[in-house]
């Protein structure tokens, strides 16, 4: 199964539309969004195109594809509109014999992780900086924003395909790679 990871769409009609135009291209199966989806919240400036309505028709068109937890920007009135499941706060994904953490990171991030056995994966976006980081017990990797990158990063995702993760920019440029072992 191949899944494209991303996080932090903050409701931007122009990037949304270019990671699902990736979603496609990347034919993957699934696609995990890491939360911050509507809302561009009240430390970020508005990204470019922002039309909430826009991105939330875009997204429910792939409904029964998205699994996604809920960021600190993200609310029940954005369920009200939104046609999958959005307020979880973490999903876990088995990866062979290692477990993967999915979480927006503002409650539980690369500093602040939930209870994990070694060798476990903690998926998280909320920094919107792309990372892969391993930690003594623990592999932190984060994809970075959709709309709003940060510290001169790219507009981008990870894909997940047979034990390695991918970051790519939101034009399907390899930026980085790293293999799981089973």
């Amino acid at each position: 199964m191949k899944w494209l990871i991303a996080s932090d769409i903050h409701g931007s009609a122009y990037y949304c539309q270019k990671l699902l135009d990736a979603y496609a291209h990347e034919q993957a199966d699934r696609l995990l969004l890491l939360g911050d989806l509507l809302y561009h919240g009240p430390r970020n400036d508005l990204p470019r195109d922002y039309q909430p309505k826009r991105v939330l028709a875009m997204l429910n068109a792939l409904q029964s594809s998205i699994l996604c937890v809920r960021g600190n920007c993200d609310t029940e009135v954005d369920q009200m509109v939104l046609q999958f499941p959005i307020l979880a706060d973490y999903a876990v994904l088995a990866l062979g014999k290692r477990m993967a953490f999915a979480t927006h990171g503002h409650k539980f991030g690369e500093n602040t992780p939930p209870p994990l056995h070694s060798g476990d994966i903690l998926l998280c976006g909320h920094t919107h900086i792309p990372k892969c980081i391993q930690h003594e017990h623990y592999l932190y990797l984060n994809p970075g924003s959709v709309s709003i990158p940060k510290e001169n990063s790219y507009h981008g995702y990870m894909t997940l395909e047979n034990g390695v993760f991918c970051w790519k920019d939101l034009d399907g440029n390899v930026q980085n790679e790293y293999l799981i072992e089973e």
